[in-house]
């Protein structure tokens, strides 16, 4: 704990505090327990369970959730001293749950339900606590069910409230809701150790004082106050209640054991998920480390009579908002309910539960913004339907069962889209044709067999198809089978096959029919124009991060014989432009020449000689946005042996200067200039140094291009092709070989 928190953490622990005391006693009350037994289970939910837990922001105590639990273990073991007992084995049970690491069940609830846990709480306590801030207090102040132990639920509750308001009370709600919502544009929002809710709570015991003295019609009776009963200290007995360790042997009472453990920990686990979301410093809480605090809490809880503890969501949201730091606010809470039993409760039962109430009100009205519905309206149907299920479903019956009810609705759409889209399915083009490519999830189940099938089974005859399992960590045996189906189909309907990534104990061998590698008879084939829209096509895939798995191995079993390459590029020595990434090229397929600037020498001209001898079908001269050496030309660097490079680029800063639109020296308009003019002066040195590629080029054997690659967009924009009837416009060129 750091010490310097404390003076956030204070004054947050003394709201929760207040808002912890009446709901305690509620909730022993709505368990059919004796009521201090709630008291103990708050005192050791903050004391107990707050330091050994690795939650900042969980509150722990009684809840609302285990009260029907409670009453009906109670009811069927006897008595509350074998129910004590059962609580005992529970913590036991949520310890080894604990020190087993069964706490990752919390990372498979989906966040959409997290969210409608959130916002279902939420509309609860608006829904709840609108009664306590009119002055109807009929219900128990934490009773989050639908069905009410009065016998009423949560909708005639609020018919009922309205028929009998107690005007002093709707006064008192009135005035701290109003405080609560403007509290931050008042000049108190500054002092630290006075929050909002606490304000609201003094001004509510003040107003109802002045009401008493002055305008009683107002004054709010004793039954609408906090109501702590009295403690005895010397005869604790009378309320401090021992287990019966007699009942260990008892059948009935492992079953109840093993009922608490289960719903406790699943309570706690979705609470602890739920308030790291809404924790502002997003710290995430260790399940397991929160299990053993847990089991640790209920153990004490079993031996000291206390009713069992889970992680709650409503104190521990109210903590949230009550701007506290770290878990010293949930265990000063639990000393200030010590303190309250002992020497505290006559000026407690001074607090209006109006004024709690509008407290929670404003809590539940931050945890139901309309902007988390529309937030989660705009993420689709799949995200919007389970979070509004499960926040009706907690609304009408209770957090548990409206949360098993939010998970049904999220699996439904998880198998749906499962079923609807358990592959990817693309085609592209490269230079051996049209690859059909079948992309299989990390989970292939039974669900996808029949789109599976039906995908294969409309692919066209004389196909190359592409079937990628690399990233399959499952495949279900049915789908196994269609697989080895479609293998055999495909000789039959001229389909070449490709099957890739299948694991080893599939037992099912990957056939390939066909690589994705030049070869002789394909680069014959393939002109200058198909070239260019290969390089287009690949650059495109690129840029939109779809590029193509190479299968390296493959290619160099293929590549070992011999090169058949369809292109040479002219590249800069730059680390960001590597040809054969951003044209999507695979193994074999580009002859590269990287030289500073791209700048053209008798050498390169050889090597670009050289390269239609082996095949290639077109020159792409590129240069790039940022480029070191024209920025060192434009400043004017020739010492050394980089004279020989900026010296050739200086001829195209020189152009630019003489021309009618150039830019402003120094800026990035001006590099880009000079390095567009740059590419097309490689060009006329290509054409002017070269009479053997003249010849190629006016014969259509070889093409020849521009290109500029804008780093940022990862675009590569290409010239017009060089054509003979354009050899002219090179022809000449100041400075550059005649």
């Amino acid at each position: 704990m750091n010490i310097n928190q404390l003076k956030y953490d204070i004054p947050a622990g003394i709201v929760v505090f207040l808002v912890a005391l009446p709901l305690c006693l509620g909730i022993a009350l709505a368990s059919g327990a004796p009521l201090f037994s709630g008291i103990i289970s708050g005192i050791i939910g903050g004391l107990i369970v707050g330091l050994l837990s690795g939650s900042q922001t969980s509150v722990s105590g009684p809840a609302a959730g285990l009260a029907a639990v409670v009453l009906a273990s109670i009811t069927k073991l006897g008595a509350f001293e074998v129910l004590l007992v059962a609580i005992l084995i529970a913590g036991v049970l949520q310890l080894a749950m604990g020190v087993f690491r069964a706490g990752f069940i919390a990372n498979y609830v989906p966040s959409n339900v997290i969210k409608g846990l959130l916002a279902a709480i939420g509309v609860l306590l608006i829904l709840k606590q609108i009664p306590h801030a009119v002055g109807y207090d009929a219900n128990q102040a934490d009773d989050l069910s639908f069905a009410q132990a009065n016998g009423e639920n949560t909708f005639s509750a609020l018919v009922s409230a309205f028929q009998v308001v107690t005007p002093g009370a709707i006064v008192i709600a009135g005035l701290s809701m109003l405080v609560l919502l403007y509290w931050d544009r008042t000049p108190l929002k500054n002092v630290k150790l006075l929050p909002a809710p606490l304000f609201v709570v003094v001004l509510g015991v003040t107003l109802n004082v002045l009401f008493a003295k002055y305008v009683p019609g107002l004054a709010i009776e004793p039954n609408h106050l906090v109501d702590i009963p009295p403690l005895d200290v010397n005869n604790l007995g009378s309320f401090v209640q021992l287990p019966d360790l007699a009942h260990l042997a008892n059948k009935d009472v492992w079953i109840v054991a093993a009922t608490i453990a289960i719903v406790a920990s699943l309570e706690t686990l979705l609470n602890i998920e739920a308030v790291d979301k809404l924790d502002p410093h997003k710290r995430e809480t260790p399940p397991n480390r929160e299990l053993v605090a847990q089991g640790v809490g209920n153990i004490c809880a079993g031996l000291l009579g206390g009713l069992p503890v889970t992680s709650v969501i409503v104190r521990s949201s109210v903590n949230i908002h009550s701007g506290n730091r770290t878990k010293a606010s949930a265990v000063f809470h639990g000393l200030l309910l010590l303190a309250s039993v002992l020497v505290l409760s006559p000026l407690l039962n001074l607090i209006p539960l109006s004024a709690l109430a509008a407290i929670l009100i404003m809590t539940g009205y931050k945890l139901a913004k309309v902007s988390l519905f529309t937030d989660m309206y705009q993420k689709g149907w799949s995200q919007f339907v389970p979070f509004v299920i499960t926040v009706v479903a907690i609304v009408v019956t209770d957090l548990l069962m409206g949360v098993l009810i939010g998970l049904a609705a999220s699996l439904f759409y998880l198998m749906r889209s499962n079923y609807r889209n358990p592959f990817s399915i693309e085609q592209y083009r490269l230079h051996i044709g049209e690859v059909i490519k079948m992309e299989l999830p990390n989970q292939v189940s039974f669900l996808n067999k029949a789109t599976i099938k039906t995908a294969l089974w409309d692919i066209p005859n004389g196909a190359k198809v592409l079937i990628d399992a690399s990233n399959a960590d499952y495949i279900d045996h049915d789908v196994l089978e269609t697989i080895e189906d479609y293998r055999v189909a495909a000789a039959e309907r001229n389909v070449q096959l490709n099957i890739i990534g299948l694991r080893d104990e599939y037992q099912l061998s990957d056939p390939i029919q066909f690589v994705p590698a030049l070869d002789k008879e394909t680069q014959t084939r393939l002109q200058p124009d198909d070239v260019l829209q290969l390089l287009r096509d690949g650059n495109e895939r690129f840029k939109a991060g779809r590029w193509i798995k190479k299968y390296y191995l493959h290619q160099v079993d293929a590549t070992a014989g011999g090169q058949h390459p369809m292109a040479v590029v002219v590249n800069c020595i730059d680390s960001r432009t590597s040809p054969e990434i951003i044209f999507d090229a695979g193994l074999g397929d580009l002859l590269t020449i990287r030289i500073a600037g791209n700048v053209i020498s008798k050498e390169i001209i050889g090597s670009l000689e050289i390269a239609h001898k082996l095949g290639a079908k077109l020159i792409v001269v590129k240069g790039h946005s940022s480029c070191g050496a024209v920025g060192l030309a434009l400043k004017n660097e020739h010492a050394h042996s980089i004279g020989s490079i900026t010296g050739k680029i200086g001829v195209a800063v020189r152009q630019c200067q003489c021309g009618d639109h150039h830019a402003p020296a120094g800026s990035k308009e001006q590099l880009e200039q000079v390095t567009r003019q740059n590419i097309e002066n490689s060009l006329a040195e290509i054409i002017n140094g070269s009479e053997y590629l003249r010849a190629c080029i006016e014969r259509g054997e070889m093409g020849l291009v521009g290109a500029y690659h804008d780093i940022a967009s990862r675009n590569v924009e290409f010239g017009p092709m060089v054509t003979p009837d354009r050899f002219e416009r090179y022809r000449g060129t100041p400075g550059l070989a005649a």
